[in-house]
């Protein structure tokens, strides 16, 4: 029973967890903003960088499901 939970986390993580590390990203710049501009920099780099991974993550995750109901 924990290795199907385990499985579906860890499919969840794939999935989507770069856009989860991209919108905690975007809510700490928006809170910092003003108070440290490098923090603040650093924060917006992270948001774009991670947000782009997660979109790409999730086209390979459909686009692999596609493929799989395909065959």
């Amino acid at each position: 029973m924990s290795k199907g939970n385990s499985s579906k986390l860890e499919k969840w993580r794939a999935k989507y967890g770069a856009i989860a590390i991209a919108l905690s990203c975007l809510s700490s710049t928006v809170v910092t903003w003003g108070n440290n501009w490098i923090l603040t920099g650093v924060l917006a780099l992270g948001v774009l960088t991670c947000g782009m991974i997660g979109i790409f993550d999730i086209k390979r995750a459909k686009s692999g499901e596609q493929g799989a109901g395909n065959n």
